[in-house]
């Protein structure tokens, strides 16, 4: 792989979002640019980053716009992850399933969330047991 071809994932990876959501089909927005860049995926699949996300990446790419694929999810305004210390049990299911290492706690012990490394991506909310985890505008 060239270094044209490195130069374009990367120019692709600072367009999307960095949510590590996998609302594209893939495990991360690196691995998506990725897919991008080899033709095997197409610029539509990221609702974090809706249209004008869709937009700047088929600008990358020299490829025709297109608007999100709005059946992969919502495009939705910036939010972070808030766990209602009342309620955690201290599981750490919500601890496993962050992909950006934004909450922490031990096990049987109130977790929290580090707003700032918080990207939004939801994945915490359906691995909490006992639904403890709110989404709140960022």
């Amino acid at each position: 792989m060239t270094d044209t071809f490195h130069d374009l994932v990367e120019r692709l990876d600072r367009l999307l979002p960095q949510t590590q959501c996998g609302q594209c089909g893939f495990d991360g927005c690196l691995p998506y640019a990725q897919a991008m860049a080899h033709g095997d995926a197409g610029v539509d699949r990221c609702p974090p980053g809706g249209d004008a996300g869709a937009r700047a990446l088929a600008k990358a790419l020299g490829v025709p716009a297109l608007p999100y694929d709005r059946s992969r999810g919502a495009h939705k305004p910036p939010t972070v992850a808030v766990i209602v210390e009342a309620d955690c049990i201290g599981c750490t299911k919500c601890i496993l399933a962050c992909p950006v290492d934004a909450i922490i706690g031990g096990a049987k012990h109130m977790h929290v969330v580090i707003d700032p490394l918080c990207t939004g991506c939801e994945l915490c909310v359906p691995a909490c047991p006992v639904d403890c985890i709110v989404m709140q505008s960022a």
